[in-house]
């Protein structure tokens, strides 16, 4: 699994179907998953969009009945976009271990 389908997974606490995925594949499952978390546990998905860092301001518009897409399509592509630039940002900020550290003092 990629790194930003991998932190979905575990912050969703999905149990993937299958190991490896379309980019397609994932986004209707994950679309599909938020369905459910809108029908059946509203307040635990705001939670997590909120705990994601996902922009409120998006949440909201994506929830709108004027939305230009189903809340649920809106919501994951907010989520996807999220995850990719948190692993960006990791990517970008990764930090390399000195050789010769002390094996304790390693992070």
């Amino acid at each position: 699994m990629d790194p930003t389908t991998e932190l979905i997974v575990r912050d969703f606490e999905l149990i993937a179907p299958k190991e490896e995925w379309t980019e397609e594949e994932f986004f209707d499952f994950l679309a599909d998953h938020i369905a459910f978390l809108i029908e059946h546990k509203l307040e635990y998905l705001l939670s997590l969009m909120y705990r994601l860092d996902v922009n409120e301001a998006k949440v909201h518009q994506a929830l709108s009945p004027f939305a230009p897409e189903p809340a649920n399509i809106g919501l994951a592509r907010l989520v996807l976009e999220r995850q990719q630039q948190r692993v960006a940002t990791k990517q970008y900020y990764k930090q390399v271990q000195p050789e010769d550290l002390d094996e304790d003092l390693a992070l």
